[in-house]
């Protein structure tokens, strides 16, 4: 950390120091000054990697990549199909909810879409600590908890922010543990992972347990999409910038997702709808 030292006390310190030591500090100062040019010149040379070394790297990933969208097991890079065929377009409008559940907290979001006009109008939200007894609990004490605080959250509505009489709210599920998606709206855990032990999950689709949390709750909501963190991360910055085709996340794990042709994807086996044209696909690289 560099701290800047007030004016006063570098003028005193300077009137402090005898002409033949600030000579002495200009000198050593000019000698080495010219030698460090080399030093990173040569560190530069050292360290770059030459260019057809990167090509092999690029062309190596392209294969592993290909290879992971023609067929399940086929390469390291998993290439899990999101069902995200299509994206933002910045012309949304209305009041949306998200729930991320990621770790040891949850994050729950209200917000209020303008279109390209307005933008984001307004947002409220709140992050929940969940405890930890509920990490190693049950399925339904832990859906039940997130689907009480998001109700609680809910019921906080404001004058600003409130969705009209007799709708259903739609909220967007980022769950970011491994699950096996089969939908844009479903999707079963595979295990779960960063500290969690919660039984009665693995297998089960993360998405009807939490809807039917919030029926028990009275939550007038349904999850109208599942994603995983990285594809949130897209879907955010396409309503800003219609030219972003890449996310990543740098964090415990890192990961990535981009937009795909879906003819480039031979594992695709089922009809996708709407336009059909692009699908958010994550390599799922680990550190």
């Amino acid at each position: 950390m560099a701290v800047a030292a007030p004016s006063a006390t570098i003028r005193s310190f300077s009137a402090a120091m005898s002409p033949s030591r600030r000579l002495r500090e200009r000198m050593i100062v000019r000698s080495t000054g010219p030698s460090v040019v080399p030093i990173l010149t040569n560190l530069q040379n050292t360290c770059t990697t030459p260019l057809p070394v990167l090509r092999r790297v690029a062309d190596s990933m392209t294969a592993d990549l290909r290879a992971g969208l023609a067929q399940e097991g086929s390469s390291d890079l998993k290439m899990i199909l999101s069902y995200v065929d299509s994206l933002p377009t910045g012309d949304e409008k209305g009041i949306f909810y998200a729930l991320d559940l990621g770790g040891t907290n949850f994050r729950v979001l209200r917000v209020q879409l303008g279109g390209k006009d307005k933008r984001v109008i307004d947002s409220e939200f709140e992050q929940v600590t969940i405890p930890q007894e509920l990490m190693f609990g049950t399925s339904e004490e832990l859906f039940d908890f997130i689907a009480m605080r998001l109700a609680n959250f809910a019921r906080k509505e404001g004058g600003r922010l409130h969705l009209p009489n007799g709708r259903k709210g739609e909220i967007g599920f980022t769950f970011s543990f491994p699950i096996k998606q089969t939908s844009i709206d479903s999707g079963t855990l595979i295990k779960w992972t960063k500290g969690f032990a919660v039984s009665g999950t693995a297998g089960k689709d993360v998405v009807a347990c939490l809807n039917e949390s919030m029926e028990r709750q009275g939550v007038e909501m349904h999850v109208s999409a599942l994603v995983n963190d990285t594809v949130g991360t897209l879907a955010g910055a396409r309503y800003w910038d219609d030219d972003v085709m890449v996310a990543v996340i740098l964090g415990t794990g890192t990961n990535a997702c981009y937009v795909e042709r879906l003819d480039a994807i031979p594992k695709l086996q089922v009809q996708m709808p709407s336009s059909g044209r692009t699908v958010c696909i994550q390599p799922l690289f680990r550190l």
